[in-house]
């Protein structure tokens, strides 16, 4: 059983004045329900009713009828190769681009250059641009494009032009090493590439060029590549690409006067993504245009309470699906902040000046980047107003109890701290923040809206109060449309549905907890693939986390199930904070942390100091690639990491063998 949380309470509250005035309200009222949980219920009990009028609230420009909803072989049961919406057409771009005023429509702020500012006018225009020469070129709806490029306009503008002609965004950030990139790109083999000269991160520059060489070189479709001058003092041009290569500004086309927005199906292909796992190829998930955008408006707008003259950011880089997910909010009509570069340059007050500067709304980060502020006492509060901030949205790993803590206490007392969890999968979320809600510490606050989730324990049972697989029993618009060169289904069906016929797994363990009724709240103690399981008893590996980066001494952390003489043994790595060295006291006081705040189960065998915790660019921490190499393995995907070197103090550790 999962204990229950120390704080009962509710750590905020809507008042009933500012539950009114979301949409979230609004949606509820239009449909005839008291309270969210009762909309939830009839959203996956009716989810083909909730999905046609999810459509019709949002304001999605389409045409074609909305009946049938669904089109299933058997539509009770969630499949590979559904469709939604079979009758109906549209254009992702064209339902981004909707607003054609002088609101500003995105803010791009970078280390490289000064601040660009583009108005709903002018991104209409630059889109036109790019989609004048791309259309010149003979790029065809079936062509994939492709960007290695930084969180900037560019990279919005570029895909925003791909969409708008039908054919098939997919992105990395540049940091990426070119093993990785070609392990992406080398698959849907791109048509035109986009990217950039260099990039400043943490105040260093990192060339570009050499990296674009040798991706082109090894992906021949390549037939042009437009070369985005990023850092002005730093060349734009390489002989080994100059039959290849156009500058930004000479691949515009200033003659264009219009653009054009040819309807597509429902399901008609928009975005590749890629699965960040450290072993194997990465999966080429291929996601809808039609699916994507109603979920995204679903998520903006009702779990988000995101409106027109919103200015939302999210710290995340064109390789992550946040990225993709802030960029709808083009949809609608808010401002988006594009940042790139260091979150902690020159300090880690960086993002919340810029917070302060341009208004932000909406503050998107991560688990990683709040728990550092706790770690190292920054209080935003004390230097900045935040005044119209109101929503926190937080991601990519569970947020800690103590987090949410520190952000009501240093942040600001009166906001949603929305803690979020779906994946590059989904392109969304199974769950999300609730403006109507209150939020529980330690705590996600609901269930989405359509989203029939719910825990099953081995057996394939729904639990609730322990921990167990997350799962989802009905299908949604934002389920891949297929994996890329995976003609019958096969990588797909393996993916998510080998365990059980007809129900979704996403490697998540979760708990269900009884503070917001049928529809929340939730904790979620991180992949099941990486859970541990001394003694046959499962740990998820957050629960460790959740307590040993609360000491002052332990600036991070990853722990492994190493086998161990027919059994599993938990083996803790500690990063310790600077000045602090590894003893026996130390060690004791760990173990002890651990014990009182979980099981004696929970406590590790070993517990090992490291210089370096790795993560994947997305910032998910990789206990399975810490797992192998223990086990004399090498990763195949290392490329998947922020730093690939940060595995070779877990190599030969004689404490190990």
């Amino acid at each position: 059983m999962v204990e229950a949380m120390p704080e009962q309470k509710p750590i905020w509250s809507p008042d009933q004045d500012h539950i009114q005035k979301t949409q979230m309200f609004q949606f509820m009222k239009k449909m005839g329900k008291q309270d969210y949980n009762e909309l939830h219920r009839w959203s996956v009990d009716n989810f083909e009713d909730f999905w046609k009028e999810m459509l019709k609230f949002s304001g999605i420009i389409y045409e074609g009828l909305e009946d049938p909803v669904i089109h299933l072989k058997n539509k009770e049961l969630i499949t590979p190769g559904g469709h939604f919406f079979p009758n109906i057409k549209l254009n992702f771009a064209k339902n981004l681009l909707r607003f054609r005023d002088n609101q500003t429509a995105l803010v791009s702020i970078t280390e490289s250059r000064e601040t660009l500012r583009y108005s709903y006018k002018e991104l209409f225009t630059a889109v036109g641009q790019v989609a004048s020469r791309l259309q010149k070129m003979g790029v065809q709806p079936e062509d994939c494009i492709a960007g290695f490029l930084p969180n900037a306009s560019e990279a919005v503008i570029s895909m925003l032009a791909v969409a708008s002609m039908g054919a098939a965004w997919s992105s990395c950030s540049p940091d990426f090493g070119v093993r990785g990139v070609l392990d992406r790109f080398g698959q849907i083999k791109p048509r035109i590439l986009f990217a950039a000269n260099a990039y400043i991160y943490n105040g260093k520059k990192f060339d570009c060029l050499e990296k674009i060489e040798k991706i082109v070189q090894s992906i021949p479709e390549i037939k042009k590549v437009v070369i985005i001058p990023f850092v002005i003092d730093h060349p734009s041009e390489s002989p080994a690409l100059k039959e290849k290569a156009v500058t930004w500004n000479d691949f515009l086309d200033p003659s264009a006067n219009t653009l054009s927005f040819p309807h597509f199906l429902f399901n008609h292909p928009l975005y590749i993504m890629y699965s960040s796992g450290t072993t194997g190829i990465p999966k080429c998930i291929v996601h809808g245009a039609g699916g994507t955008l109603l979920q995204h408006a679903k998520e903006l707008m009702l779990h988000s309470d995101l409106n027109r003259g919103d200015n939302i950011i999210y710290f995340t880089t064109c390789g992550w699906m946040m990225w993709n997910w802030l960029v709808s909010s083009l949809f609608v009509g808010a401002t988006v902040t594009l940042f790139d570069g260091s979150p902690s340059y020159p300090n880690l007050k960086v993002l919340w000046k810029l917070a302060d500067d341009e208004e932000i709304t909406h503050f998107g980060t991560s688990a990683k980047f709040l728990g550092a502020c706790r770690s190292r006492n920054i209080i935003p509060k004390n230097k900045f107003l935040l005044k119209k901030l109101r929503v926190v949205l937080s991601t990519g790993s569970p947020l800690l109890p103590e987090d949410f803590d520190w952000t009501y206490s240093n942040v600001k007392s009166n906001l949603q701290l929305s803690s979020i969890s779906g994946g590059t999968d989904i392109i969304s979320c199974f769950f999300l923040g609730n403006p109507v809600f209150p939020v529980h510490r330690g705590e996600i606050q609901c269930f989405g809206l359509g989203m029939d989730v719910a825990s099953f324990d081995t057996n394939g049972q729904p639990v609730k109060a322990e921990k167990g697989e997350l799962v989802c029993r009905k299908p949604f618009p934002s389920m891949p449309i297929f994996f890329w060169n995976d003609k019958y289904f096969t990588r797909y069906k393996n993916a998510y549905f080998d365990r059980m016929s007809g129900v979704w797994f996403h490697g998540d363990y979760i708990a269900l907890t009884e503070s917001q009724g049928t529809a929340g709240g939730i904790v979620v103690y991180g992949r099941s693939d990486a859970t541990l399981n001394p003694a046959g008893v499962r740990i998820g590996t957050a629960e460790i986390y959740r307590l040993v980066e609360t000491l002052p001494e332990v600036e991070d952390s990853i722990v492994i199930g190493q086998p161990w003489k027919g059994d599993a043994r938990v083996v803790l790595f500690v990063k310790l904070s600077s000045g602090v060295f590894f003893s026996d006291e130390l060690m004791v006081k760990i173990k002890k942390t651990i014990r009182s705040g979980a099981t004696p189960r929970h406590v590790p065998a070993i517990i090992f100091p490291v210089e370096k915790i790795p993560y994947t660019i997305s910032g998910k921490k990789v206990e399975l690639a810490v797992l192998e190499v223990v086990q004399g393995r090498y990763p195949k995907n290392k490329e998947a990491l922020a730093d690939p070197t940060s595995l070779e103090c877990y190599r030969n550790l004689p404490e190990l063998q």
